[in-house]
């Protein structure tokens, strides 16, 4: 009898520990839900700011995912993920209807810095006079940089409630990445792994929204697979960054020289650039691109931060080649145009090899030593096995490798091109 008394008591507690996870689980939930929504008024306030000013109720965004965006108009990143995300928003509200909101945290200057960046913004925001909501936001979620894109999920437990790497997702995956939940982020990734480990032209340069690059003239829609069958050069470089500016100027005569080469031998390969644009806004990108002769990805697409990612984009300007086939062939094709110029086409190593034995033959012609009019002291001729090795040419600043005229004393090298001789005599210090 007692026997079976403790196991009537025990098979209580058991259902009572059972409805109590059920009921924690439950109160997390709520909880977290309700917190949410709290997060975004103040003692004084339940309404949000729309752009033109109208008041919003916090308690409309109820069931939705909502994403807090702390940034300013001040700070230049901060305006340059603001365009990205407006056509991520927009791309997510045409799609979802009222499923998704973002609330503008601003750290602005003053009111009318708030109102002008506000109004470029379709999305609601805390009212700029709340600094007490602004501050307490900014340390409920560590933030310790702007941009900052922090998701908010409804109906989710505390672990799934949060999600803090919005601003770099939505670089990556633009629209695709709503609702931004674990799962979906995780078949994006398998999606990107799959892409490419079967790495073409189309899988490399498109995505769900875009199967074209832009030409000219007027920005005009080319397919990427009209790509397919050409060695194809992505250009990492952007207009505010100067070796990009001077190294374009360069491409630019090669890339002629190469298809004007390929044309008068009536070959049936062909050479393709793509601007892969790191500008900082859809202006600048548009001057930058009106001074190229090939083709780009748009200003303002994902693919562009995840070919960076891919192809381990350390410093810009950088020149990734593809082979027909999409390929990769090398990742230092700016290396290859500075060495061998337009005869460095088609990138590939059995051109390389040739070329390097070809520079080998040149060299036994060249002097041992050299007075550079660019540096005080004697430059001697070494390559790789003697001495040498890449480097930067203290003469064009461009990379170089292979042969080159040193100084070791000074740490200076030079392309066997640049030296620019002179007799023996005194050397203006450089």
């Amino acid at each position: 009898m007692r026997q079976e008394v403790k196991e009537v008591l025990q098979e209580n507690k058991n259902k009572e520990d059972r409805e109590s996870e059920v009921f924690g689980e439950l109160v997390e939930v709520v909880s977290t839900k309700s917190t949410s929504l709290s997060l975004l008024t103040s003692k004084d306030r339940d309404f949000l700011l729309s752009p033109t000013g109208t008041q919003v109720k916090v308690a409309d965004l109820e069931g939705k995912v909502i994403g807090l965006y702390f940034s300013a108009n001040w700070y230049l990143p901060c305006r340059n993920f603001n365009e990205i995300l407006v056509n991520a928003y927009d791309r997510i509200k045409t799609s979802t209807g009222s499923q998704f909101e973002v609330v503008f945290v601003s750290s602005d200057e003053d009111l009318n810095a708030f109102n002008n960046y506000h109004s470029s913004m379709p999305w609601l925001a805390i009212p700029f006079s709340d600094l007490e909501s602004k501050k307490s936001l900014n340390r409920r979620f560590d933030v310790e940089g702007i941009p900052c894109l922090i998701i908010l999920q409804p109906n989710k437990t505390k672990d799934g409630a949060v999600f803090r790497d919005g601003v770099d997702v939505i670089y990556r995956y633009g629209a695709s990445a709503f609702p931004f939940t674990e799962e979906r982020l995780q078949e994006l990734k398998r999606e990107e792994k799959e892409r490419y480990e079967s790495q073409t032209l189309v899988n490399l340069l498109t995505n769900r929204d875009r199967d074209f690059l832009l030409g000219h003239p007027t920005l005009k829609q080319v397919p990427v697979n009209s790509l397919t069958g050409k060695t194809v050069g992505l250009y990492f470089t952007a207009q505010w960054c100067l070796p990009g500016v001077k190294f374009t100027l360069k491409l630019i005569s090669i890339y002629h020289k190469i298809k004007e080469t390929l044309l008068a031998e009536s070959k049936d390969d062909d050479f393709e650039i793509v601007l892969v644009s790191s500008d900082r806004g859809q202006t600048e990108f548009d001057s930058h691109f009106n001074t190229m002769s090939w083709l780009a990805l748009p200003f303002d697409d994902p693919i562009a931060k995840t070919l960076t990612k891919y192809f381990d984009i350390q410093g810009i300007p950088s020149l990734v080649i593809l082979d027909p086939d999409g390929k990769t062939v090398t990742k230092q094709g700016r290396n290859l145009i500075n060495l061998y110029q337009e005869n460095a086409y088609p990138f590939t190593e059995a051109r390389v090899e040739l070329l390097e034995k070809l520079m080998d033959e040149e060299a036994k012609n060249l002097p041992p030593v050299e007075r550079h009019a660019g540096h005080r002291h004697d430059v001697k001729l070494v390559s790789e096995g003697s001495g040498g090795g890449p480097f930067i040419c203290c003469d064009c600043d461009e990379q170089g490798s292979g042969w080159a005229y040193q100084c070791i004393e000074c740490g200076y090298e030079v392309h066997p091109k640049c030296v620019r001789a002179v007799e023996n005599g005194p050397i203006t210090d450089a």
